[in-house]
């Protein structure tokens, strides 16, 4: 069984790659992204890999890969994969070539994605999407799935004939009716982007150190009194709700191991996407997650200086990078919280 239509991955980051990739043997897949990609992709295909042992290689000639946005003119599916900075710019770019009823999943992390490209796109059918594992990226273009965890996507009935497609391509797609929600918790777990980020550890290692795990617990928290004073739920994405996610966070190594294993069924290799763009000096995404809680905390008249201070202190590493130690990090993130103005490295 193969998907009805053509599926364009618009993106070709990691995870876009990552998932076309997989997608590749089952549908009609294209890629839209970056002229260096192409070249790399030309010389060397695409090889997959998952942290359970799984492999996959695709030689150049199957990687139907382009570069103008009119190469999804004939999409049927479209899954968006760009950084939350591009989105606007994307979106106008997709108004222009898209027909009228296509399906555009957003496959971004942020919140307010969806309703970005839902205002640029009146005529498809716009809905939210969760990747839920890590993907770092290797060479020559070889893309890692460091962790586990179901893909997630809005539930509409367009959606029901590519469900097959993904299961067969080990990419299961569950349909939620409360994506907001899935959203919101998606953003708790990736407010350690920042952190793991400036601890430059693989996230195995970060998150098998109490003080940076307290690090982890100081920030969900902020963003769960954000949430609260919002009154916007949060899903239950783990066997623990997402309220007890900090306290789970600050325990002693020993029982955090005891009672939260499958937050550490990490890749040993696996970090986080903001570590991988300072390093090769790309834009990060802090502006759509830390950045998201700053602005929700504003729009409500309440604060939220702790992730105000990591989004500025990640700004700064991607003018100059400086890794923290934990003990540093803690102690600063505490003084955020009680003299947010005087907080400082």
């Amino acid at each position: 069984m193969t998907a009805p239509g053509r599926i364009v991955v618009y993106g070709a980051g990691n995870i876009g790659l990552y998932l076309g990739g997989r997608l590749l043997e089952h549908a009609s897949v294209r890629f839209i992204g970056r002229p260096s990609l192409a070249v790399a992709l030309a010389e060397h295909g695409l090889s997959l890999s998952d942290w359970q042992g799984w492999q996959q290689h695709s030689a150049a000639d199957k990687v139907d890969f382009h570069i103008a946005p009119d190469a999804a003119a004939d999409a049927t599916l479209v899954l968006v994969c760009v950084k939350s900075v591009a989105t606007d710019s994307v979106a106008r770019e997709l108004a222009r070539v898209l027909a009228p009823g296509c399906v555009v999943l957003s496959c971004q992390n942020g919140l307010d994605n969806t309703s970005r490209l839902h205002a640029a796109l009146p005529q498809q059918t716009v809905l939210a999407g969760m990747v839920p594992f890590n993907v770092l990226r290797g060479m020559p273009m070889s893309l890692h799935q460091g962790s586990g965890g179901e893909l997630m996507a809005e539930n509409h009935p367009a959606l029901a004939a590519y469900t097959p497609t993904f299961e067969q391509a080990g990419l299961p797609l569950r349909l939620r009716n409360d994506m907001d929600a899935v959203l919101r918790a998606k953003l708790l777990f990736n407010l350690n982007n920042a952190i793991n980020a400036l601890s430059d550890l693989p996230l195995k290692q970060e998150l098998s150190h109490r003080d940076w795990r307290r690090c982890l617990a100081i920030v969900q928290r902020e963003a769960l009194h954000v949430f609260r004073t919002a009154k916007m739920p949060v899903a239950r994405l783990t066997p623990l709700p997402a309220t007890w996610l900090p306290h789970v966070l600050e325990l002693p190594d020993a029982l955090f191991l005891t009672l939260a294993p499958k937050i550490l069924a990490i890749d040993p290799k696996a970090r986080s996407s903001t570590w991988e763009d300072l390093r090769t000096g790309r834009p990060t995404e802090v502006d759509a997650l830390q950045g998201a809680v700053v602005t929700l905390a504003r729009e409500y008249g309440v604060d939220a200086p702790v992730n105000a201070c990591l989004q500025r202190w990640v700004h700064e590493a991607e003018k100059a990078y400086v890794p923290w130690n934990a003990a540093a990090l803690l102690e600063t993130l505490h003084a955020a919280q009680t003299s947010p103005d005087t907080a400082s490295r």
